[in-house]
């Protein structure tokens, strides 16, 4: 594909530009570079700004009254940046070059079915080197064509946090609460971003980044809704409360821009009829910190001198103003296209990961119960508009959906091409933790009922969040509805608190001390950690050559159970280095607020490029590793990285990416899980899994199986046959696994 210059030259102001013209100059793009067998097609680029035209900060009041601070603002904004991409891109012919109705998972997953997922914060990189430099140089590229890894997702890089007067204030939310379509940097700057996909291209990989449709940080999108300005106001949920009601509402501190809302006022403001009141749960509880999803700020002059006072929505932290896909100026929809198509067209990026894609929509009750707040058809149609939206320039979306699985597939079936596999993440994970598959192999079950494809899921270890409880499909969408488990008939509801009671047991506490239950949502981990403490190795200072050996082989049984199944697996730095969580002293200012997780985003050095560091340019404390640099691990044809090499060699040689789950037979011993997947080719595909630390020797039986001969793919040998009662005998070592095809009689 080539790509058309769309870019105008001027250096005036925005608001005094004038419409791009529309002569176009063709050049070559690294797509077709990257896909020589596709059809040469045209693909338009577009810039977000021009050089010299951010203006410095003139030395005024910061005062909605200052017409000088109010256009610094507009500057800074993400909805100015997103008209500005729009004006080029509107009424151009190859907007309409690709196919954009249908979310198409297969053809995500051949372009990169084996992932790398990133966290800025935490790569510690060669001196005088930035993140994004780090991730396009070409040893780290040589290295992860070695293991089989085909894309990096970058994780957020965009400018975050928030604007107080003229200073930007840092992140909350590990870069998710973004505030610019400039790259923060911290992070390097957009010509390293662009020089990543062109190094990427060369080793035939693909470059993913974010897009944040739920919410913002307190930028200057935020900072001009709040004065009242143009559109502003219309990308929030932001409510303009009367000076008559501001009883109703709470001091906010000196020092603070805002508080949140106690129940008491949240339940006042919504019986005035002012704000539609409680939602169906509230995201990162902490009594005193967030006991709603609601939060105002203090008397604020708009831009009119007028002053005000606003309550806006925020489902996670309060630096998080929620967006608005509703309201009539439809601002938040047109800055949330603008940021993807920044990110597709001007940085180059192949495709784009959804983050807090399930809130989208909001509905008040008409019974007094909670706000419609999950599962909205509004949420379904905005991810329809996201995913269209991108898949019309020739990039695909995925999501991280932390809902019930009818959810998942509902979404997934309009919206993103590809979904985080919620659906058995936590399962798999339990399934180490206690030796026992059977809850893992209940939700893979539930999961073919319901019609979750499973090529359409990224199957992932660690990456920056908690070991998510994500059962909310059994706690809140199945909470009535009856399931077996462990010899009894339990419901959705004591089924999910089961579950999280095994985790937490297992675990944290004397099984874990080192690891930390995060608020209500899950397990603050590494998954070097997890398996420690499954193991039970208590203390991580002890772990002797064996117990390593065996957190190894435990650390590559998850990767063959992620590798082995249709979909996308994903694999970050912290499992690549065998990473151990954080002393909480080392981040006790990070944990403060209750988020644990910190304590898992230790920093690591993935190339062994500075042994000497410490801490990550960001300031994260370096991690202790069991595994070592990848140059090392390399080299060393027993190490974790090169016997993960062999694993997603077969993934890579079977096609199992692409094929389709079709059973999960029972299973003799409770420890082994077995799946059988049908091929693009119709081969039949088995994986035979052993969870425990026993080897075993088990019958795989399914109705699936046709009579023929079982074919190991790690040597090519014939190593049994199915016989006519379908089925056949393999031996497993613990924690062991194996890949076989069936090669049908006659």
């Amino acid at each position: 594909m080539a790509t058309v210059g769309l870019v105008t030259t001027t250096n005036e102001p925005r608001a005094l530009r004038e419409e791009p013209a529309g002569d176009v100059t063709p050049d070559i793009s690294f797509d077709q570079q990257r896909f020589d067998a596709r059809p040469s097609k045209l693909r338009p680029q577009a810039r977000r700004q021009h050089a010299g035209s951010d203006l410095p900060a003139p030395p005024f009041a910061a005062d909605g009254r200052n017409r000088a601070y109010v256009e610094w603002l507009v500057e800074q904004s993400m909805l100015d940046d997103a008209s500005t991409l729009a004006r080029q891109l509107a009424g151009h012919h190859l907007m309409w070059a690709n196919a954009f109705a249908a979310p198409n998972p297969r053809a995500a997953v051949e372009q990169a079915s084996v992932w790398y997922t990133a966290y800025p914060l935490s790569l510690i990189t060669a001196h005088g080197q930035s993140f994004l430099g780090a991730l396009g140089d070409e040893a780290l590229w040589q290295a992860f064509e070695h293991i089989g890894i085909e894309a990096i997702h970058t994780g957020p890089v965009k400018l975050a946090g928030g604007i107080s007067g003229w200073e930007q204030t840092p992140s909350i939310d590990g870069h998710f609460d973004r505030i610019s379509m400039a790259i923060d940097p911290l992070f390097g700057t957009e010509e390293e971003f662009r020089d990543m996909g062109q190094t990427a291209a060369s080793y035939g990989g693909t470059i993913i980044d974010d897009i944040v449709p739920g919410h913002t940080g307190k930028g200057a999108d935020f900072r001009l809704a709040e004065l009242n300005y143009g559109d502003y106001p219309g990308i929030y949920h932001l409510i303009d409360i009367p000076r008559d009601a501001w009883s109703l509402l709470p001091d906010v501190p000196e020092g603070s821009d805002s508080v949140n809302l106690d129940r008491a006022t949240e339940e006042a403001l919504a019986e005035a009829g002012y704000i539609i009141g409680e939602l169906q749960r509230v995201i990162f509880f902490e009594p005193g910190v967030k006991e709603t999803n609601w939060s105002v700020t203090p008397p604020v002059y708009d831009h009119r001198g007028v002053l005000r006072r606003w309550v806006y929505l925020h489902y996670f932290k309060e630096g998080q103003p929620s967006i608005n896909w509703l309201d009539p100026t439809f601002a938040g929809m047109r800055l949330v296209m603008g940021d993807a198509l920044h990110s597709l067209l001007d940085l180059g990026s192949g495709g784009l990961r959804l983050d807090a894609n399930g809130f989208l929509g909001v509905e008040k009750s008409v019974d007094r119960s909670p706000a419609w707040s999950e599962g909205h058809p509004l949420s379904q149609a905005a991810n329809q508009l996201i995913g269209s939206m991108v898949r019309k320039v020739g990039g695909f979306t995925f999501q991280e959906l932390n809902l019930t699985i009818d959810d998942i597939v509902n979404t997934g079936s309009v919206g993103p091409d590809l979904s985080y596999d919620f659906v058995t993440r936590p399962a798999y994970q339990v399934a180490l933790a206690t030796a026992d598959t059977e809850f893992l192999r209940l939700t893979l079950r539930e999961a073919l009922r319901l019609g979750v494809d499973q090529a359409s899921l990224v199957h992932a270890l660690q990456n920056h969040d908690e070991l998510t409880y994500e059962l909310m499909h059994f706690a809140a969408g199945h909470a009535n509805e009856v399931f077996p488990f462990a010899g009894e008939e339990m419901t959705g509801t004591e089924l999910a608190e089961t579950i999280r009671q095994s985790m937490r047991d297992t675990l944290t506490g004397e099984a874990g001390p080192y690891n930390a239950v995060f608020t209500q949502n899950g397990i603050a981990c590494t998954t070097a950690s997890l398996i420690t403490a499954a193991l039970g190795l208590h203390d991580l200072a002890a772990l002797t050559e064996d117990d390593i050996a065996m957190v190894t082989d435990a650390h590559l049984l998850l990767c063959m159970y992620n590798a082995f199944q249709p979909g996308v697996i994903a694999l970050s730095g912290w499992d690549l280095v065998g990473a151990l969580p954080l002393e909480r002293s080392q981040v006790r200012g990070l944990i403060s607020d209750g988020d644990t997780r910190w304590i898992e985003r230790g920093a690591y050095d993935l190339m062994d490029t500075a042994p000497e560091l410490v801490k990550s340019a960001a300031g994260m404390p370096r991690a202790r590793t069991l595994y070592g640099g990848l140059p090392s691990q390399l080299a060393d044809p027993g190490s974790f990285a090169s016997r993960l090499s062999r694993i997603l060699e077969i993934r890579r040689l079977s096609g199992v990416a692409t094929g389709e789950l079709i059973d999960v037979p029972d299973v003799p011993h409770r420890s082994l899980l077995i799946l059988v997947n049908r091929l693009a080719d119709s081969t039949i595909e088995v994986t035979v899994l052993n969870f425990g630390r026993d080897a075993v020797v088990a019958r795989v039986q399914s109705e699936a199986l046709p009579v023929g001969s079982v074919i190991d793919l790690a040597s090519g040998a014939v190593v049994g046959d199915v016989d006519d009662l379908g089925g056949f005998s393999v031996a497993l070592a613990a924690f062991g696994g194996t890949a076989l095809v069936i090669r049908p009689a006659g």
